[in-house]
């Protein structure tokens, strides 16, 4: 269990596809390759067969494709905020939705702001990918990657052992083989939505075809579930009272019911929506 709640948690997720502009140099395909064929190949090599025709690929050879985030804030005088973040903010803007773009700004973000990480298999995942990513994408994030002296100096996100500044929660939740819960499995139990109608086996066709801002809704979703999972946790560690807790549910009624009404967000009212129909799955 996480010993701290910090003033600042953002509960991320990260969306990946297989990156076609490393599958052509590894295997050495010609330029005029497209990217649907690079990446059938990657799938190939990565043991594709009829039962698992896009199997899990190293992360160091996708491509990260979005990066969603619920921020929780203590200001100073006590109020809490609560806000829904994702990269690219749009997705039909070619400078915002460079690899490049993205990671720089995230971690640049997280760097800036130092606030406690809360994911979910992001340990051996979400985070990794962002690192190795970064590193081969020539993103400088100093401020992310400075690690203090003393454990009780700051948030070290290298190291999970003697920091908690990255709290993965399948580390706490989680076993090994079967006992491991995927995030839609923990949250469903749990009365959370959860996944929308798209599973990540879809992320990369919906990729190819151009699909990028139904992506970022998805990813979307998925930070939602991961923070309201946090939330149930917190809770379960006392960290909030019964009284607490559910009004920290009503700030993300309140954030899903505003920003369900812009152009483009229409699935966090469709997210409320199945979370209200599921309420009776509630503590206590």
């Amino acid at each position: 269990m996480f010993k701290t709640v910090n003033k600042d948690v953002w509960a991320f997720d990260a969306e990946w596809v297989p990156d076609p502009e490393a599958g052509k140099r590894i295997f050495q395909l010609p330029e005029e390759t497209t990217d649907a064929e690079v990446i059938q190949k990657m799938w190939e090599e990565g043991g594709a067969d009829e039962e698992n025709p896009m199997p899990y690929l190293k992360t160091t050879i996708c491509r990260v494709i979005s990066i969603a985030a619920v921020v929780r804030t203590v200001k100073e005088s006590g109020e809490i905020a609560l806000s829904l973040t994702a990269l690219p903010h749009d997705a039909a803007d070619p400078k915002q939705t460079t690899e490049y773009e993205i990671l720089s700004r995230f971690l640049k973000a997280v760097g800036q702001k130092r606030p406690q990480l809360v994911g979910f298999n992001s340990a051996k995942a979400d985070l990794k990918i962002l690192l190795q990513r970064a590193v081969a994408k020539g993103v400088q994030a100093a401020k992310f990657a400075k690690r203090p002296e003393k454990p009780w100096l700051g948030y070290d996100y290298f190291d999970a052992r003697n920091s908690e500044g990255h709290i993965d929660l399948i580390e706490i939740l989680g076993s090994y083989g079967k006992s491991n819960p995927s995030l839609n499995e923990m949250a469903t139990v749990c009365g959370i939505p959860g996944k929308l109608g798209v599973s990540g086996e879809e992320v990369a066709p919906m990729w190819l075809e151009g699909r990028l801002a139904e992506i970022v809704a998805y990813n979307e979703c998925d930070a939602l579930s991961t923070y309201l999972i946090w939330l149930r946790m917190a809770f379960f560690g006392g960290f909030f009272d019964r009284r607490q807790y559910a009004e920290e549910q009503e700030r993300v009624r309140k954030l899903l019911s505003a920003e369900g009404t812009l152009p483009g967000k229409e699935h966090l009212l469709e997210f409320l929506e199945r979370w209200e129909m599921w309420s009776p799955v509630e503590v206590g």
